[in-house]
């Protein structure tokens, strides 16, 4: 199985407004694991060879506007995987992944550590809710999660933050 990551996602921290992403061109192939069910595919996808576009002034705006020139933010994926149930369509992956924040090549912060299951089914937080979509005939959902971001040291970022703080994802992709 394959999943490919498209335009349209969103990803949201704390009060701030959600940035929308166009996460088109990322994914990864995932290996098959043994499942107790011939509905349900346990899969794991590789972190050396999963990529995530970086959020940039190329794929991504804030308040309609996009990023400025020079900030970006790299994802480096720890571990995805989990379960795809062919017949109802349900999506269920275990997230963990960096988030890296830089401006410019001069300032780099510590990353944000993010750990949440991505699901086709609803989502609610303190702060915030999501709802995914079950993946269509023609292998196209929508995964959220939430996940509480810790802080990281850094007392610039985690003021700016709010950290620890609540975080949304949503992701338009293609599971086939």
């Amino acid at each position: 199985m394959q999943l490919k990551s498209l335009d349209g996602c969103r990803l949201k921290i704390g009060s701030y407004p959600s940035f929308t992403y166009n996460a088109y061109g990322g994914g990864g192939k995932a290996t098959l694991l043994p499942s107790p069910s011939n509905s349900i595919l346990s899969l794991r996808f590789s972190s050396k060879t999963f990529s995530i576009p970086a959020l940039t002034s190329r794929t991504t705006k804030f308040l309609s506007l996009p990023l400025p020139p020079g900030l970006k933010i790299d994802m480096s994926l720890d571990k995805l995987e989990g379960t795809v149930d062919i017949n109802s369509g349900e999506v269920l992956l275990k997230f963990e992944s960096k988030f890296i924040f830089s401006i410019g090549a001069i300032i780099k912060f510590p990353a944000l550590l993010v750990q949440t299951t991505l699901t086709t089914e609803k989502v609610k937080g303190k702060l915030h809710e999501g709802k995914g979509l079950a993946l269509q005939k023609n292998g196209k959902g929508k995964l959220v999660g939430i996940s509480t971001i810790p802080i990281t040291g850094n007392k610039v970022l985690d003021t700016f933050l709010g950290l620890p703080n609540e975080a949304l994802a949503e992701l338009q992709c293609e599971i086939k």
